[in-house]
């Protein structure tokens, strides 16, 4: 991980084109722009992880759904 000091209307320049400025800090948070290409998924970590969780929580619950299928078919065809 790269760690950057910046101070109000500073930022860092991510390629070729991605832009990244420090807009406001207060006491516990920090205001900053994005500046993307439109075709750039922006999103905060935070949302981020939460739907990696859920998508995670699904896919179990889809193999639990699999294996019972199977063992419903496997009984109704016996």
């Amino acid at each position: 991980m790269l760690v950057l000091t910046r101070k109000k209307n500073e930022g860092i320049i991510l390629g070729d084109n991605i832009s990244i400025t420090i807009l406001e800090i207060r006491e516990d948070t920090i205001k900053i722009g994005i500046e993307a290409p439109r075709d750039i998924t922006i999103l905060r970590s935070e949302l981020y992880q939460a739907v990696k969780d859920e998508n995670t929580i699904a896919i179990a619950r889809d193999d639990n759904a699999v294996d019972a299928l199977k063992n419903y078919l496997l009984i109704t065809v016996k």
